[in-house]
């Protein structure tokens, strides 16, 4: 019955986020107690499915009993079991965080379950319908904590995101209309079957393919798709800017993945060349702009937004050259990802909490002022750039290895030359926070938020799983069994 789980790890954060809604009433700041009592509740739970499927073998849950495809299913395998693994890590772990650093209203906790089950059902849902629906839950929580900041910054970004995000919503479900149109089904698996049996080449089912992952890629945000980005990062709140960094594009990168490989499947890619072609070199697209335009920031958090459009672009470049190798490391960087970016912002917002300070130009000296906060971010960094063994490495290197195997050569010389430029701008950054002169602006507890040791263990704790995790990746392919999930 572990299966049933799958459908207990989304209700339990939204029924948990009414809540503290209802206990404003009564008592104001509750809902962090909460949602910690939710989240590591369904940490445990979301353990449990994971260990069955590593010992069982791929889950499948149909909702109320209703056989499929006209019932709702969920589903766990190699392609989501990393993903939901790291979102119930993560977002306990900024959980922790916020204790501190805040928003600290009930209103902000009942956005952040709201978002965390948004986040589950795009994971484990198997039907592309309602991988509509969670995404535009995501999409709800999201806005909300990247407004919580509550000045007009965070509001302009939020309002964006909105906009932008509603257009990439809409592009999806314009996609999947004609998905349906063409197989009369939603279902992941059966719509699978029947565009094989439609054929390929079909205008329709190109159509469909073509309107679903322009709208994916708004969410994942590809370049030029990723002008939210920047502004909902460095606009909300440093716990806000933690968790949707680490989750909500990530979550967004594995649906696009998802529908590439298993709905629409290699087979889909190999009949279309030319749209196999336009995924690979818009990845590496993303990749190279990325880091340029990361290069050239001041800020850092917007540095670190640039970052992540180009750590995106590596993910897709992946799904679309669709072999073993290639996506087993973007599955890997999705993970490490999460983690590395999350972890970053959140030492970002220790910097700027203790020393009030945001721009690369203000952070001369803070590390030695701050040593473990400061080599945390300076580990995390250098895992982004993918120094060996961390696990940023392992994820570059089998994206690349799988870009040779399939004779894209272009693609693994692009992925060397974006390392290139992030150890550039990783490299200035850490020169400035290590050896620049501290200016006499940069005062202890300038930032207005304590600082506490639980803030500074968690990333440094961040900081050592990067490092672990990398070579034990590699052990876990044959878990994945990420042949099965591609149908080899």
């Amino acid at each position: 019955m572990t299966d049933a789980l799958l459908g207990v790890v989304i209700a339990l954060p939204v029924i948990a986020s009414v809540v503290p809604l209802v206990a404003s009433f009564w008592r104001e700041e509750i809902g962090w107690y909460v949602a910690v009592v939710a989240l590591v509740l369904n940490a445990v739970l979301i353990g449990s499915v994971v260990r069955s499927f590593v010992s069982g073998g791929i889950l499948s849950h149909e909702v109320g009993g209703v056989a499929v495809p006209y019932g709702i299913e969920l589903a766990l395998d190699g392609l989501s079991a990393p993903v939901l693994v790291v979102i119930a890590v993560v977002s306990v772990g900024t959980l922790a965080y916020t204790r501190t650093a805040g928003p600290r209203s009930n209103s902000f906790y009942s956005g952040y379950l709201l978002l965390t089950a948004g986040l589950v059902g795009v994971t484990v849902t198997a039907d592309v319908f309602n991988l509509y629906v969670f995404i535009e839950i995501t999409g709800l929580g999201a806005y909300a904590l990247i407004a919580s900041g509550g000045d007009g910054r965070s509001a302009y970004a939020a309002l964006k995101y909105l906009l932008v995000g509603t257009v990439g919503a809409s592009l999806y479900l314009i996609g999947i209309a004609y998905a349906f149109v063409a197989t009369g089904t939603l279902n992941m698996a059966d719509l699978s079957a029947r565009l094989a049996d439609v054929g390929y080449g079909d205008t329709i089912v190109l159509a469909s393919f073509a309107f679903i992952i322009a709208g994916l890629g708004v969410k994942v945000a590809l370049f030029p798709l990723h002008t939210w980005q920047p502004d909902a990062y460095s606009a909300s709140p440093y716990g806000v800017a933690g968790y949707v960094s680490a989750l909500v594009s990530t979550v967004a990168a594995y649906a696009l993945g998802r529908v590439i490989l298993t709905v629409y499947t290699p087979g889909f890619l190999t009949a279309n060349p030319v749209v196999s072609s336009g995924l690979i070199y818009f990845g590496a697209l993303s990749i190279v702009a990325g880091s340029v335009l990361a290069v050239l920031q001041t800020d850092v958090r917007r540095l670190l937004a640039y970052s992540s459009v180009s750590q995106f672009g590596l993910i897709v470049a992946g799904f679309g050259i669709g072999n073993t190798a290639s996506v087993f490391g973007s599955v890997v960087h999705l993970f490490g990802h999460a983690v590395m970016k999350g972890a970053l912002f959140l030492t970002a917002g220790i910097i700027a909490y203790r020393f009030g300070v945001t721009r690369l130009d203000e952070y001369a000296g803070v590390a030695r002022r701050v040593p473990y906060a400061g080599a945390a971010f300076a580990v995390l960094a250098l895992s982004l750039v993918g120094v060996p063994p961390a696990i940023g490495f392992v994820g570059k290197w089998y994206v690349a290895l799988g870009a040779v195997r399939a004779g894209e050569t272009a693609v693994a010389v692009v992925i060397f030359a974006s390392t290139l430029l992030t150890l550039m701008y990783v490299a200035r950054l850490l020169d400035r926070m290590y050896y620049g002169e501290a200016p006499e602006a940069v005062a202890d507890g300038g930032g207005g938020t304590r600082v506490t040791r639980g803030m500074v263990a968690l990333v440094v704790l961040a900081s050592v799983a990067v490092v672990a995790l990398g070579p034990s990746a590699s052990a876990v392919q044959e878990t994945l069994a990420l042949g099965e999930v591609l149908g080899g």
